[in-house]
């Protein structure tokens, strides 16, 4: 079977079947908590999915933010590309790849002002309707 376009379609599956499985569980705000070593500031801070936010000189995409169900073990998972913009040098990034809430230094950033990490990630609250009290 090995070598065969079903095996190859089958490994193809299971290699992408959990991206596929994200359905209800996709959120679309990750909540971050970040520290600034520098004054010992530690701030918490939502970041929506697809759009840039600012830490300090730290800008911040969330591509992707995961949570599952209740009833499977707890694990909160976002994918993050962070880029350090200091002034009057070139955009550098710093990181690029998936933080888990559950072990914060299984893939934490490595900067020497700031640390970031993933908290949670939620459904963003539906806006108010005008007029309304």
């Amino acid at each position: 079977m090995r070598g065969t376009p079903l095996a190859a379609a089958l490994a193809t599956l299971v290699v992408t079947a959990p991206v596929m499985a994200e359905g209800p569980a996709e959120r679309r705000v990750a909540v971050l908590r970040a520290l600034d070593k520098v004054s010992a500031r530690i701030s918490t801070f939502d970041a929506p999915v697809g759009e840039e936010v600012r830490f300090g000189s730290l800008r911040i995409l969330v591509q992707t933010c995961n949570k599952r169900p209740p009833e499977e073990t707890p694990e909160t998972t976002a994918f993050l590309e962070i880029t350090d913009l200091r002034p009057g040098q070139p955009a550098n990034r710093v990181y690029t790849g998936w933080m888990f809430a559950s072990s914060p230094a299984l893939s934490a950033l490595e900067h020497a002002v700031y640390d970031i990490w993933v908290i949670d990630c939620r459904t963003p609250a539906p806006p108010s309707p005008a007029g309304r009290r």
